[in-house]
């Protein structure tokens, strides 16, 4: 278990942060030792959450043209046809995968292929979970076209709390299967969008993992 380079710099200014406060309260209150011992019960437990949800596990699979693997860790709870206006403007297969702020964050290719194009879109931050987040939120779409040229696009979605998108995709970079597409900060949603007629292999509120879970079949 390794920790996500995204996590670096607020690991360094949080255990900081957190140092200074347990040092102000030790000064200013020498003889409360329950408000010491809370505060730095606080310190620890919250300290450990971020480490926790930064962690970056080893996932090695075997790319498989024929196969798409869950871009993300989480539940699934879209499973819809649906318009996809930004890229396709045509009806595609919707999945939508939920990340609460307790799932790995790291966000990977489901396919292998050939990057198209990356979008990125400032935008709200509604629940991750609501219908319109996908259109109105800070979103980030990554388009992917495998060796048979199966266009597949991935969109990662900012959600009420989190406020940072990372996409490490660039437009005509060969990317592989299982690979490292990008992180978001605390919370947040991915959709993957499919020809119509994919064989879907999850059911609807199906908790999935990256590099793990296989989602549909091309």
């Amino acid at each position: 278990m390794a920790i996500h380079k995204e996590g670096y710099r607020i690991l360094a200014i949080g255990f900081v942060i957190l140092v200074l406060i347990n040092l102000i309260t030790a000064i200013a209150w020498p003889s409360d030792t329950l408000l010491k011992w809370m505060i730095l019960l606080f310190s620890l437990t919250f300290y450990v959450f971020i480490l926790f949800f930064f962690r970056l596990p080893s996932r090695h699979l075997e790319p498989d043209p024929g196969l798409i693997y869950a871009p993300a860790d989480g539940k699934v709870v879209v499973i819809e046809e649906t318009i996809e206006n930004e890229y396709f403007r045509d009806q595609r297969l919707q999945i939508s995968i939920f990340m609460s702020p307790f799932n790995m964050h790291s966000n990977r290719y489901p396919v292998s292929g050939s990057v198209k194009m990356v979008n990125y879109h400032p935008g709200k931050y509604m629940v991750a979970w609501h219908p319109k987040s996908s259109e109105l939120n800070e979103r980030s779409s990554t388009v992917i076209v495998t060796e048979n040229g199966t266009e597949i696009l991935v969109r990662q979605i900012a959600g009420a709390v989190a406020r940072r998108i990372v996409t490490y995709a660039k437009p005509g970079q060969k990317v592989i299967q299982g690979g490292e597409l990008g992180f978001i900060k605390f919370g947040s949603r991915v959709d993957i969008f499919l020809p119509l007629g994919t064989e879907i292999e999850v059911p609807i509120l199906q908790q999935v993992k990256a590099n793990k879970s296989i989602i549909a079949k091309i």
